[in-house]
């Protein structure tokens, strides 16, 4: 099935958007989501992270002590590359799963470090970055989540920065302080428009292949 990788920075709006095509009838494959349910009471990633970290990082309720560990992930790379390779594959063979179950023109695969992974990692045929400026990411962190700006700093600078997602993009949905629901929606309609047009080509036998233009 044809595939959208949609991806942007920490609280550039992903899950917005993400929803807005979900609105529209189409599989959302949200890779955020499924890291919290392997990590959540009874998650499947539980036992090895128990068994490696200590039951220290592992709540009353049997979930992952998610402030616990992002404070030593970001202290210490080795633990965090430690945690990613319990996560990462039972992230990817689920996302993985949920794909080839999905019914519908296209799907949406929502994957915030595909670029910091590589472009094409999860084998997506066009890639949509929501943006925004920095200064409008940091302001929305710090009142969804209530972290410092330190904090957000420090997650910001893991991530790849604004001008290498843009770089990447095929597409952009612009979710600034000036963005309303109601904009983030016409852009929404107007991709979607173009993605089942493309979806219907690609499926197609008969169409010849076609370059896929930058916007």
């Amino acid at each position: 099935m044809f595939s959208i990788g949609l991806t942007g920075g920490i609280g550039s709006g992903k899950t917005t958007v993400a929803d807005m095509f979900a609105a529209r009838g189409l599989p959302v494959i949200d890779t955020d989501l499924i890291a919290h349910q392997i990590t959540a009471p009874g998650g499947i990633a539980m036992p090895l992270i128990e068994s490696t970290f200590g039951p220290e990082y592992v709540c009353a309720d049997g979930s992952l002590d998610r402030v616990k560990m992002r404070t030593r992930v970001f202290s210490d790379n080795a633990a965090k590359a430690q945690l990613e390779s319990i996560t990462h594959p039972l992230i990817r063979a689920e996302s993985e799963r949920q794909r080839n179950a999905a019914q519908g023109a296209y799907h949406i695969v929502v994957v915030p470090l595909l670029i910091e992974a590589g472009e094409r990692a999860s084998k997506v045929e066009r890639i949509l970055v929501v943006d925004c400026p920095v200064d409008t990411q940091i302001e929305r962190v710090i009142r969804r989540n209530g972290f410092t700006r330190d904090q957000v700093l420090a997650i910001i600078a893991r991530q790849a920065t604004r001008e290498a997602r843009l770089a990447a993009a095929d597409d952009v949905v612009v979710n600034d302080s000036t963005a309303t629901l109601e904009t983030l929606r016409r852009e929404v309609d107007a991709l979607h428009a173009r993605y089942l047009v493309m979806a219907s080509e690609a499926s197609d036998p008969r169409s010849k292949p076609k370059s896929k233009p930058r916007t």
